[in-house]
């Protein structure tokens, strides 16, 4: 694979961090994340930087973990190799899990805006919401479609950014949500014209970039603090493992003969059809794509 799977530019006081698989809407990888990791600790070891954008490119965001292939670059979810407590140690243990380089959005001290466009599915959600800052285009798609089948919650910032009713209501139903509505539900904190999103996002991070690295830094300390003391640690801890557990129910491992016999799409196509959303959706319900805009 490509060493460019995650792309690392910086701009005055800020660092922007590109998932670059646009052919594949930016699935997650292992090369990915171990990519994406490397970067934002560069940013956040540059004294120059003071704001991180996180951002992907092509058409999407990123649409959750990469399942092609007869997944056989996740060999920890094949059911004759499970082994329930090495799961457990795996997902939980911060030198392998993939939820530390999630938060590590969180965790820097510097401040970070995640733009979203397109699709920002799964674990693409996931990684976008935890962010300090998220950002998206009105006709983006959010969601958790693993909530039918194969997966749970893994950072919990679904739960922790929603109120009660719609927290419980896109965890139980994995209905996908706009840019649009994700900013009216106070999922994210702005959403505007797919036109805009880059300008709108650049004015965004040079007004935050002009405030003191120390300011942002307390300010953000703060913030999190809160949630820490809310629980998110321990929410961390569960959903996780109760991942891997969904991973392996008779319907979860049923998921995956299907990917393998008829491929992901057919997978998909049988969980996602009934509601008909994400790829199952209609032309007009799907998001713009990026590549299609009219360049001046």
């Amino acid at each position: 694979m490509s060493e460019d799977v995650v792309l690392y530019e910086k701009t005055d006081r800020i660092a922007t961090i590109t998932l670059n698989r646009p052919d594949k809407f930016n699935t997650l990888r292992t090369e990915v994340l171990d990519t994406l990791r490397l970067h934002l600790e560069q940013a956040n070891r540059d004294p120059e930087v003071r704001i991180i954008v996180l951002e992907g490119n092509g058409d999407a965001f990123c649409a959750g973990f990469d399942f092609s292939g007869g997944l056989e670059h996740f060999d920890r979810v094949r059911e004759e190799g499970y082994d329930p407590g090495m799961d457990m140690h795996w997902v939980t243990n911060s030198y392998t899990s993939y939820i530390s380089t999630f938060m590590g959005l969180w965790r820097g001290l510097k401040p970070t805006i995640a733009k979203v466009h397109g699709y920002c599915v799964g674990g693409g959600s996931e990684l976008a919401l935890c962010a300090d800052l998220v950002v998206a285009s009105d006709c983006a798609r959010f969601g958790t479609p693993y909530a039918r089948v194969w997966g749970c919650h893994l950072t919990g910032m679904w739960i922790y950014r929603l109120g009660l009713a719609k927290a419980k209501y896109y965890a139980l139903s994995g209905e996908w949500i706009s840019g649009k509505d994700a900013a009216a539900a106070g999922l994210i904190n702005f959403s505007w014209p797919l036109e805009e999103l880059d300008s709108r996002t650049d004015a965004l991070a040079a007004k935050l970039a002009q405030i003191p690295l120390t300011q942002l830094s307390a300010m953000k300390l703060i913030v999190n603090q809160a949630y820490d003391n809310m629980g998110l640690q321990g929410t961390q801890t569960l959903g996780p493992i109760l991942d891997g557990i969904m991973r392996n129910t008779p319907e979860g491992r049923e998921f995956v003969h299907v990917a393998r016999e008829q491929g992901v799409q057919g997978a998909i196509r049988r969980r996602d059809a009934p509601f008909g959303d994400y790829s199952q959706a209609s032309a007009a319900e799907q998001p713009r794509r990026r590549s299609k805009l009219k360049r001046s």
